[in-house]
């Protein structure tokens, strides 16, 4: 007996154990497998970063970089070390600690921290032009206080000034002032790099952009400059102003009225609707859409159920709207199923009468109250109103001209 009871507790506990195990396998797995997805994560991010650092920009936007980031270290620098106390004292020592070697190394130590594109070329960058920057900073910084203009545009030459473009620092197409018209940028502008040639903006068109591409019209203009605006969608190609009145030809979809210029086809309205038999028409602007009909409807001519042309299979027509005629089949079963129960406890009764008089008119007297109660709780609940659903149509449409 008690070598039975040993082997069941044993048992017990190796069952209990393999179910801790069992269930502390799946949640190391399950902490695994997030760590891996965290892990994955963070390398991925780690890798975008580095590529980030990484990166190699254009001459003259690397200058540019590494002069923005010396620039920051100035501004942080400006009042670090005498906040509060003596201001006389604070002036005095301002003056010597503004040009001085202690800030240099400051903003030196800090310079490439904060860039995210190309950290590693600004830091090779600060690395080869210290020289340059020591000589700016102690010689030329009073008489040449913009960094970029005296490293990147005269002294290394691989920028140009603002509007200038190419080896040689030519002017952009249009002049410095309003190159391309105002209307388009000039390739190369600021770069020793770039064509001069104008790239303009939507709408305009020319060497120098200075006129309206097609599908576009002049809305203003005088001596200095151009202002184009779009036709109205109706339009096929050009147009002599604003409005449908001014189109030269109508886009598919828009008919031409010699008062109105183009109007809308109202293709719903045509003897044969261009969509399905399931689907309704509606019109748009230039185009129509095609809906699909309520689940209740065999053709239909809008939304809903009261829309149909005819009622689909297991819906019947009542008071104007197809609905399903499920409930009413339904209905119609109960209570033939109900009057045949009434039957049959009568015929009950009847056959108890012929035996014993007084027992057949206790069941009678029961299957009356029961009979009458029945029906009058039936006749005093009404059945649950019948809700039809709205039809996928009202979520999602296809645009039957794509």
């Amino acid at each position: 007996m008690h070598r039975l009871c040993r082997k069941e507790v044993l048992v017990v506990v190796v069952v209990g154990l393999s179910c801790l195990v069992a269930q502390v396998i799946p949640d190391t797995d399950k902490s695994k497998g997030a760590a891996g997805t965290s892990s994955s994560g963070d390398a991925d991010k780690n890798k975008n970063k580095e590529n980030l650092k990484s990166a190699k920009l254009p001459p003259c936007a690397a200058c540019k970089t590494l002069v923005e980031s010396f620039q920051k270290g100035i501004e942080s620098t400006a009042r670090g070390k005498f906040e509060g106390g003596d201001s006389a004292w604070e002036a005095e020592k301002m003056v010597s600690y503004k040009k001085s070697e202690v800030r240099l190394i400051e903003i030196q130590e800090k310079m490439c921290k904060d860039v995210e594109r190309g950290q590693k070329q600004c830091e090779a960058g600060a690395e080869a032009h210290e020289g340059l920057l020591e000589d700016w900073w102690f010689r030329e910084q009073e008489t040449q206080p913009d960094l970029h203009t005296w490293l990147c545009i005269d002294t290394l030459r691989v920028c140009c000034p603002a509007n200038h473009y190419g080896p040689r620092c030519l002017p952009c197409k249009g002049g410095i002032d309003n190159p391309c018209s105002g209307n388009g940028k000039c390739k190369g502008a600021g770069t020793r790099k770039g064509s001069g040639d104008c790239s303009c903006n939507p709408g305009y068109k020319g060497d120098m952009c200075d006129s309206c591409s097609y599908g576009y019209y002049e809305a203003y203009k005088d001596d200095t400059k151009l202002l184009c605006e779009e036709c109205h969608k109706s339009c096929n190609g050009p147009c002599s102003g604003p409005g449908q009145k001014s189109c030269v030809a109508c886009k598919a979809g828009w008919l031409m009225d010699t008062e109105k210029g183009c109007l809308d086809v109202n293709e719903c309205a045509f003897n044969k609707s261009p969509c399905k038999r399931s689907q309704f028409c509606v019109n748009n602007e230039g185009t129509y859409t095609c809906l699909e009909c309520d689940k209740a409807c065999n053709g239909c001519t809008g939304d809903g159920p009261d829309m149909c042309e005819k009622c689909a299979e297991g819906h019947v027509l009542d008071k104007d709207m197809c609905v399903d005629n499920s409930a009413q089949a339904r209905d119609k079963h109960m209570t033939f199923a109900r009057y045949v129960t009434y039957a049959g406890l009568t015929l009950a009764t009847c056959i108890i009468l012929q035996k014993n008089t007084v027992i057949a008119a206790i069941v009678g007297l029961s299957v009356a109250v029961y009979i009458s109660f029945s029906e009058y709780y039936l006749k005093d609940t009404t059945a649950p109103p019948v809700t039809p659903q709205l039809p996928p149509s009202m979520f999602s449409s296809h645009d039957m001209n794509d």
